[in-house]
């Protein structure tokens, strides 16, 4: 492709992640992707190891463990590409895979539908800003752990923090956000004991909470630009969570 037509075609999407298409062309997602890359503390190399990013939307997390040097990667998606987001769908990914000529894998399916048998086992796994939109979040990462031979990586908006306990905020409408697909939010104590239940051994939560002032600012901001319910924002955050078999 040439930059014009990469250029054009990037116009037409409205896109999640922000990803350098190279040629000075960058796409304006809504999702910070290159400060949240640096948040997850990936490995500086994967090479010689099969990832797979479950959840991929847009692509950037696929395409950054392919440029990291994984022998495979399998990007996978079920909610995004089938356009059950009223403005999103595959469009960003396909044009961001012919536009970098990435080799990655794709397959559309749900998370519930992982298994060993249906996209075999990966050394590597990315679950990333996922587990809250699950209405079966324990469910969900029994099926991540199942395809999980070593590593997963999982980031998450987080609720209940108050307590030290495992505990759990369910969300019955779009009081988080105003996003109806938000249906759950651990705390980092459930979060971890989740994992512990599903199998994996060694848990670390490498990114953690912010300080209640950043949270605070962080509601005032999101309600005065979206008009998203203020508390809705400032009691959550998010973690990210290193975990290993």
């Amino acid at each position: 492709m040439t930059p014009e037509e990469i250029r054009s075609q990037v116009a037409t999407i409205k896109w999640h992640h922000s990803i350098d298409l190279g040629h000075g062309i960058v796409t304006h997602g809504q999702d910070n992707s290159v400060k949240k890359l640096a948040r997850l503390r990936l490995p500086e190399s994967f090479a010689g190891k099969t990832v797979l990013d479950i959840g991929a939307w847009d692509g950037f997390f696929s395409f950054e463990a392919e440029r990291r040097g994984a022998k495979r990667v399998l990007a996978t998606d079920s909610f995004v590409w089938r356009g059950h987001v009223d403005w999103a769908n595959k469009r960003g990914f396909d044009l961001s895979k012919r536009a970098l000529g990435s080799e990655v894998d794709e397959m559309e399916i749900d998370v519930l539908d992982l298994s060993p048998e249906n996209v075999g086992t990966f050394d590597v796994v990315f679950f990333l800003g996922v587990l809250y939109h699950m209405k079966h979040p324990l469910l969900s990462l029994e099926k991540v752990s199942s395809v999980a031979r070593d590593f997963l990586v999982l980031e998450t908006a987080v609720d209940m923090l108050w307590t030290k306990r495992p505990a759990m905020a369910y969300y019955g409408g779009d009081e988080v956000g105003r996003d109806a697909t938000n249906w759950c939010g651990p705390n980092p104590a459930a979060v971890v004991a989740m994992l512990q239940t599903v199998g994996f051994r060694r848990i670390e939560i490498v990114a953690g909470l912010r300080s209640p002032i950043f949270r605070l600012a962080k509601g005032a901001y999101y309600w005065r630009k979206h008009r998203h319910q203020f508390w809705g924002t400032a009691r959550t955050d998010r973690i990210v969570v290193h975990a290993w078999k």
